[in-house]
């Protein structure tokens, strides 16, 4: 794989010096039914929440939606016109709506409120976006952005009617503002590489996850690329994993590759679920994983 970033490359790196254990024996055929939010899926395996794919296909974005949907798997979206999210909402794709951190706040309000009119069963916020990286506010696509008080997310998630998500959470310290505001699940993610030397996702999951002390669902993106993967963000604390950059590929050949790319993922997983001993998600043990040290 092409890294465009150290972020990336140090996140891989962590993926492959995580070994397992097996255990056979008492072990029995393993579910990834997934129930979140009082819906259930088939899988853990996620789509993440990209924008702007006609680049990759034409109706890229639609055609993300029917693939999501036609594996039984969430379905997780990101910038985009109104319209564009009217017309992934048609697909019945069960989806998960993240929008950016507007200086306006006016703005994210609106969001949220067609968002949920659209049909999102969830909303949220990438809070990673907030700035540019060279010590101002981020501006993307030309609409401003502007960093968020632990005040302002708590507003948000009071005038979301549907659970309320934050995304790019890769510390404890914000894991505990994001539940005290209410959210009502969190992403663990360096937003692939938006700062240089990021904490790999499951190296700093442990900690949010005793940051927040298993009230709400965690979700890990970022270089997930394989059945194996995902059974390591499960094991290590995530409640499911989304997948993004993986897929596209699979994306230029239309919903139904996409779609099978997720139940092959999905299969992987329940493979690596079997030899371990763990026949549901709910029974997934950090204990199986090992950090290589040679």
């Amino acid at each position: 794989m092409e890294y465009t970033s150290d972020s990336d490359k140090i996140t891989r790196d962590f993926f492959d010096s995580l070994l397992l254990e097996t255990r056979y024996l008492d072990s029995a055929l393993p579910s990834t039914k997934l129930e979140l939010f009082g819906e259930s899926f088939d899988t853990p395996v996620m789509t993440a929440a990209l924008s702007h794919l006609d680049g990759t296909a034409k109706n890229g974005m639609t055609i993300y939606a029917e693939a999501a949907q036609k594996a039984g798997a969430v379905h997780w979206v990101g910038m985009g016109s109104d319209e564009e999210l009217e017309k992934i909402c048609a697909t019945k794709a069960r989806t998960i709506k993240i929008i950016k951190p507007h200086e306006n706040n006016a703005e994210v309000f609106r969001k949220i409120e067609h968002a949920v009119s659209a049909g999102c069963f969830a909303v949220g916020m990438d809070i990673d976006h907030s700035f540019d990286g060279k010590g101002g506010y981020d501006n993307v696509l030309g609409l401003p952005m502007k960093a968020k008080t632990a005040e302002e997310l708590k507003d948000f998630v009071q005038a979301s009617k549907v659970p309320f998500i934050v995304k790019g959470v890769l510390s404890a310290k914000d894991a505990e503002k994001c539940l005290k505001a209410g959210a009502a699940g969190l992403v663990v993610s360096h937003h692939h590489g938006m700062i240089s030397y990021a904490v790999p996702p499951l190296m700093a999951i442990g900690e949010i996850r005793k940051a927040v002390g298993g009230k709400i669902p965690l979700f890990v993106d970022c270089g997930i690329e394989s059945g194996m993967d995902a059974y390591k963000c499960l094991a290590l604390g995530a409640t499911a994993v989304s997948v993004g950059r993986h897929l596209m590929p699979f994306l230029k050949k239309g919903a139904d590759a996409t779609a099978a790319r997720i139940r092959e993922m999905t299969a992987e997983l329940a493979g690596v679920m079997s030899r371990t001993g763990i026949d549901s998600l709910d029974k997934m043990d950090s204990s199986i994983i090992h950090r290589r040290t040679f």
